[in-house]
């Protein structure tokens, strides 16, 4: 990494245990590989494949992650309500109405005194009827800029449509836009034309033997019985997968952003 950019390495959504797995056992090779100077993960489906506790926050904060981010699924524990506003090291979605739990972003000072800002957003379309994402981000980052040009986005939709969009609003504005929540890991990463990285959906880190992290037999079920089911995190074959992410420290400006797609066993 040249002296005058730093790393960003952010991990797609972790599911269940076998999330946890994958990333106790990828992140410290992620580590000594490429030595990012913060490392974010999604983590709202940590805790049995949906929500997540405080034990569990604290499991991947030992792991090494620095920040961890979440999305709609961030209620699912009543346990983590006291926790979001106790802790400045996770977060959930700055677009939902005032007074919820929590607070949806945060600087995170590095050991050589630079600062990143990192904001989480929720989608609207197929989603809960939030604030706009759009605008709510308009504002939080004329605030973060007074403080750092260094700036990332986890924007946790649905519509691919709507992250898309996302990105070419605040291109030149943040650092990245990085998308979450559909568990499947696109190949359109980019640098925006006004230098902000951009990926529609950074994957998951959890079984590979599943549907989007859940046992595929009980998923299968429902899409043929059309009955609700209760899913399950799967097992077998794990995976890490994110991305990491170059920025130019003067600038804010994504100097490159690279896949990262590890595998138990190989492909």
């Amino acid at each position: 990494m040249p002296s005058d950019a730093l790393d960003v390495f952010f991990i797609g959504d972790v599911v269940g245990r076998s999330g946890r797995k994958a990333l106790g056992y990828f992140l410290p090779l992620i580590l000594e590989r490429y030595h990012p100077d913060c490392v974010i993960a999604n983590g709202e489906n940590a805790a049995g494949g949906l929500g997540i506790t405080p034990k569990i926050a604290e499991e991947l904060l030992s792991m090494g992650v620095n920040v961890i981010t979440s999305g709609n699924h961030i209620w699912k524990k009543k346990e983590i309500f006291d926790y979001l506003n106790q802790s400045e090291t996770i977060l959930r979605p700055a677009n939902y109405p005032s007074g919820v739990p929590g607070k949806g972003h945060t600087i995170l000072e590095l050991k050589d005194g630079q600062k990143i800002g990192i904001l989480n957003l929720e989608g609207r379309v197929f989603m809960r009827p939030l604030e706009c994402p759009f605008r709510t981000a308009e504002k939080i980052i004329r605030d973060l800029s007074k403080i750092t040009t260094n700036i990332v986005v986890d924007f946790h939709a649905e519509a691919t449509s709507e992250k898309v969009a996302m990105g070419w609003f605040l291109d030149g504005r943040v650092s990245a836009v990085l998308g979450t929540h559909t568990h499947v890991q696109t190949a359109d990463e980019t640098i925006l034309p006004q230098g902000t990285a951009y990926i529609t959906d950074v994957g998951m880190t959890g079984s590979l033997d599943s549907v989007i992290g859940m046992e595929k037999d009980i998923a299968l079920n429902g899409f043929l019985t059309q009955i609700p089911q209760r899913f399950k995190p799967a097992k077998g074959k794990i995976s890490l997968q994110g991305v990491i992410v170059s920025i130019d420290k003067h600038s804010g400006r994504a100097l490159g952003i690279k896949r990262v797609r590890e595998v138990e066993n190989g492909y």
